[in-house]
């Protein structure tokens, strides 16, 4: 399979006509191997409007919705950014200039992307998706869907920082932008999407008897 190929169509067919108008993205987006987050048998996978298994529950979110939240970010050269369970957000970060780090809470997912991590130059760190690793960073983004505000990751932003996630509590969610200011945090609705969520971060079932 000719991936070059498939990532041109990729971003032409799937960026581009949504609306993600940043060249540098765009530039980014054609310049990282999407299917080497993938384990090889997967590979070919990495290029259809699906969301393809990384490892155990985790997945690459589809490269529409990402490119979007990306571009929502505003994401700018020499910036921190924090990408929770989010390898290929990651990397596309590193390549437009920013210092990076990844965190995982399972560390069979750096089985599969650690190579292609290290040599973006990304750092990566396994630890609970709840506990935002480091101090207070720029842009923090994720490529699974959680159920809710996540003021944990809010915490670990700086004053002036982005947070970009999908917020779903039903069979569609909402990608949302927060910002955080001198006084709060503000919220900006997206657009729709349903990425999977992320398990370890979904409410435990309340049972009534």
């Amino acid at each position: 399979m000719d991936f070059a190929a498939a990532r041109k169509v990729m971003v032409d067919s799937q960026i581009r006509v949504n609306d993600v108008t940043d060249r540098a993205l765009q530039a980014a987006l054609l310049a990282v191997p999407r299917e080497r987050f993938l384990p090889q048998e997967r590979a070919w996978s990495a290029y259809a409007e699906i969301e393809p298994e990384i490892a155990g529950e985790r997945r690459l979110m589809m490269a529409r919705d990402l490119s979007k939240l990306l571009m929502a970010l505003d994401a700018r050269q020499g910036e921190t950014a924090l990408a929770l369970a989010a390898p290929y957000a990651a990397a596309v970060l590193a390549e437009l200039g920013l210092e990076v780090t990844a965190q995982e809470s399972d560390a069979a997912v750096f089985e599969v992307v650690g190579e292609v991590l290290a040599e973006a130059g990304v750092s990566t760190v396994v630890g609970p998706l709840a506990a935002p690793t480091g101090g207070e960073h720029d842009v923090i983004i994720c490529e699974g869907a959680i159920p809710g505000r996540p003021d944990a990751w809010l915490k670990a932003l700086k004053v002036g920082g982005r947070l970009a996630v999908v917020e779903r509590a039903g069979p569609v969610g909402k990608a949302v932008l927060y910002v955080r200011g001198e006084q709060g945090v503000s919220r900006r609705e997206l657009f729709n999407a349903a990425p999977p969520m992320l398990a370890e971060l979904s409410p435990e079932p309340i049972f009534a008897l």
